[in-house]
């Protein structure tokens, strides 16, 4: 597949100049950094004019196209696993190798060496390159059409442990996933320890009240190619990942040909 720079270097000095890409130290995320975040990243963010194509999903991406349940038929399950590892060459050609998932010869650098330190909403976080101009289409989105007060205390980002089961792997290996609050946007079906949290508790109206960031948030995410996991059976509601096209991701990359189908 050919790749190419996710960002011109003219592209990535005016994200810069305009405080899109603020670095940390390499390998000092500081995610666990839970003071207030001021509610000055969101005139920054609003004033700024990055240009996105507003994408939907890549199907075979999301989990629920590929995931496996033991009801389904030996066919269904076959099916599915060949959708999975087109997901995962995908992500490895796109995003980087993960040891134990796909071929080294798809990709010669690992997710973590395609990933750089940020803020977004303010908060420290470390992503893959590749999504960072849609991260900032989202935040530019929120910041605009969000009236809330909502302000993030932790990000996670980019992990070197995978921490999914049954040879499914997470996005956040790859540095495409972003959890908001993890311990108050809930992930009821995740491990049943959340399954205590009081969020988690009574059925609730909607999905939306499992968690106690803004609904406003989500669609936020969704316009620019991030798929929400609060639509998934584990009903996990601080987990957004990239899942668009990340060769079109701005409008002066042309736009996204799944987007015309």
């Amino acid at each position: 597949m050919r790749r190419r720079s996710i960002l011109t270097l003219a592209t990535v000095s005016a994200l810069a100049a305009l405080g899109v890409c603020v670095a940390l130290p390499r390998g000092s995320a500081q995610e666990d950094d839970e003071t207030p975040a001021a509610s000055g990243w969101r005139q920054r963010a609003a004033s700024e004019e990055i240009l996105c194509n507003e994408q939907t999903p890549l199907p075979y991406l999301i989990r629920d196209s590929w995931s496996t349940r033991v009801y389904m038929d030996r066919d269904e399950q076959r099916d599915r696993r060949g959708v999975h590892q087109k997901a995962i060459r995908f992500r490895t050609e796109n995003y980087g190798f993960f040891t134990g998932f796909g071929l080294p010869e798809w990709n010669a650098h690992t997710p973590a060496e395609n990933s750089v330190n940020l803020r977004l909403f303010d908060r420290p976080i470390r992503l893959n390159q590749r999504i960072i101009a849609a991260a900032r289409c989202a935040e530019q989105e929120i910041a605009r059409t969000c009236t809330d007060t909502y302000e993030p205390r932790r990000l996670s980002g980019l992990r070197d442990r995978n921490t999914y089961h049954n040879g499914e792997v997470s996005n956040h290996v790859y540095g495409i996933a972003i959890d908001l609050d993890p311990q108050q946007n809930t992930c009821c079906n995740c491990v049943k320890e959340w399954r205590l949290h009081p969020l988690c508790q009574a059925t609730p109206a909607s999905i939306f009240d499992r968690m106690v960031m803004p609904e406003c948030w989500v669609q936020g995410f969704e316009k620019y190619g991030f798929y929400w996991l609060g639509h998934d059976r584990l009903m996990d509601t601080m987990h957004f990942e990239f899942l668009g096209d990340p060769e079109h991701v701005l409008i002066s990359d042309g736009p996204p040909p799944h987007m015309s189908q």
